[in-house]
């Protein structure tokens, strides 16, 4: 498994600080995100080699990156194009939002025309594009995302399930059924974690509750299990590690920092 750190927490650096502080946490692979203000604008795709061969310089791959498209166009061709030809083998996708005022078919049916363009394009230029499972879209849980990926070849179309979305969104469902619902597209998984807590009670009598995020070994998603699952499995994709935290960014890293560390104990022990 390549275990690689979500660039979104080092938004506004230099491209060679943020390679530095990736190498520095311990990861030798990164999740370049290609997007406004974070590791390279969308609308300048030459600096793609540019970003991954300054973070090959310090060390650190480049497996994979996060972009923000859902049309097949012209512009996301090029995205596409320069990401093969940085040598990055898989890309994620943009989210097909749900639209409580539309019919789900009618939004199923157009989702399912963007992403017969992108397979095309994932052909045309070698690469694998995945769709990441997330609150708010027509692909929240494994149930919903098959029925974008069926009948797709998921050497070009994968899944990446992220069972901490999945915690504190509606896509909530046991992480076995995904996995077995989602096998042979699930190629990637988010790795960070989520719960709830109690807040007061309301006006009515009702209390209040909230999500938020938590360090690796402290929320809801039981990585204990799920780390062991995927060892003996022999699952060979992206772990792309993610830093949700709501605090000062150093802060963030130290907490990336012991995320990583607990991450790799648990792969570790399940190998022994």
């Amino acid at each position: 498994m390549d275990i690689a750190y979500f660039t979104k927490t080092l938004d506004g650096l230099p491209l060679k600080r943020a390679a530095e502080i990736t190498a520095g946490l311990g990861f030798d692979c990164a999740d370049l995100l290609i997007r406004d203000g974070h590791a390279v604008s969308p609308d300048r795709p030459d600096e793609i080699v540019k970003a991954v061969k300054l973070f090959a310089a310090a060390g650190v791959r480049a497996p994979m990156a996060t972009i923000d498209s859902t049309r097949p166009d012209d512009a996301a061709s090029r995205l596409l194009g320069c990401c093969g030809e940085a040598g990055i083998g898989q890309i994620r996708l943009g989210f097909w939002r749900y639209d409580p005022l539309r019919r789900w078919q009618v939004q199923l049916d157009e989702a399912r025309r963007d992403l017969d363009g992108f397979e095309r394009l994932a052909e045309r230029f070698a690469v694998t594009l995945t769709i990441q499972l997330h609150g708010g879209t027509l692909h929240s849980s494994g149930a919903l995302a098959v029925q974008l990926l069926a009948g797709r070849d998921p050497v070009r179309i994968g899944a990446y399930v992220d069972p901490a979305n999945q915690i504190i969104r509606e896509g909530s469902e046991d992480w076995r059924l995904t996995l077995d619902i989602l096998d042979p597209w699930f190629c990637c998984m988010g790795v960070k974690n989520s719960g709830w807590f109690p807040g007061t009670y309301g006006a009515h009598g009702q209390r209040a509750w909230h999500s938020d995020w938590y360090g690796l070994d402290e929320g809801m998603v039981p990585w204990s299990d799920i780390v062991p699952h995927m060892v003996t499995t022999g699952f060979t994709g992206v772990l792309s590690v993610h830093s949700q935290y709501r605090v000062p960014r150093q802060q963030a890293l130290d907490k990336v920092r012991a995320d990583l560390a607990h991450l790799r104990r648990l792969v570790a022990a399940a190998k022994e």
